[in-house]
């Protein structure tokens, strides 16, 4: 089957951005579409900054400062092999060994012992259109066989933020450098340096996504709420909710496209934010509207992010 692509259009349409962070988070980026109101995207995008800074600084806490040293001195020991300086990198190696050994007295339980963590920003500024017809391009070249060309339309479909936790394994990483010092003495340096590298190259990243849509859709329903509380809303008041929920739904959206979760979760969503449009309409206000759709997305969030 042969098809012409209109890669480099559908491309040009979508509009991603990268940050990598390391260690913490160094900022936002744009939001997946505009919102109609300036002050909810500004405040969208505080509430993401705020979850970040949350998570990021969760798993920082977690962080082995033994593994930390331990991972620098196995550095030290590889760097002193290079200069062939033997003494220096046995002395090295028993710090690493004295390091992992605090490790496993503290906590004997414990398989990976975290020593950084990074975060990466990927957001996307693109409407709903642009991102059904990208899959649908992709599709249509992988069917083709073009994989790399259907690679190209797909890693830019994401609007998340993934923090990685980079680990050292205590099940292997022991007794691994533990077995550099008989090289060392047998003079045989450059095994020595191989097995400390393969050692180092055991290191472990776990990641845990964030789905920005999915947090954004959650604050601006929770912006929504106050508004419908209120029994003295002005018209002004009665737009800013109106936006909030038409905004909330599109977050919805988008991460619905991303693949954020089966589209059949989402549509309970829908529902649950017009029944609140419904119920709010022409100045209607009063509490609970909002208890149903929260319940909902907080075990959304927990289960999937």
């Amino acid at each position: 089957m042969n098809k012409k692509i209109f890669v480099k259009p559908l491309i040009a349409g979508l509009i991603s951005f990268s940050l990598l962070s390391n260690p913490i988070y160094a900022g936002d980026q744009t939001m997946s579409e505009p919102s109609k109101k300036p002050n909810v995207t500004e405040s969208a995008q505080s509430h993401v900054k705020s979850v970040t800074e949350a998570k990021t600084s969760e798993n920082r806490q977690k962080i082995v400062d033994e593994a930390v040293t331990a991972l620098n001195e196995t550095k030290n020991a590889l760097a002193a092999l290079d200069a062939k300086k033997k003494a220096e990198a046995i002395a090295a190696l028993e710090k690493v060994v004295g390091q992992l050994e605090v490790i496993i007295a503290r906590e004997p339980e414990l398989a990976f012992a975290p020593i950084d963590v990074r975060v990466t920003t990927h957001d996307l500024y693109a409407s709903l259109k642009t991102i059904e017809l990208a899959k649908k391009e992709a599709e249509d070249l992988l069917e083709d066989g073009e994989v790399q060309k259907a690679r190209v339309l797909l890693k830019d479909l994401a609007s998340e933020i993934v923090i990685s936790v980079v680990n050292l394994p205590l099940a292997t990483y022991p007794d691994a450098i533990k077995a550099v010092t008989p090289l060392i003495d047998e003079d045989k340096l450059d095994e020595a340096k191989a097995a400390l590298q393969a050692a180092i190259n055991t290191l472990v990243v776990t990641t845990h996504v964030i789905a920005l849509p999915v947090i954004r859709a959650e604050h601006m329903l929770k912006e929504a709420e106050k508004l419908a509380e209120n029994e003295k809303r002005s018209d002004k008041d009665n737009k800013a909710l109106s936006d909030l929920l038409e905004n909330s739904r599109h977050q919805l959206e988008m991460a619905a496209a991303l693949g954020y979760g089966d589209k059949k979760e989402y549509k309970d969503f829908y529902k649950q934010i017009e029944e609140i449009q419904k119920k709010t309409d022409d100045g209607k206000s009063g509490k609970g509207f909002f208890d149903k759709v929260k319940h909902s997305l907080s075990h959304f969030i927990h289960s999937h992010f």
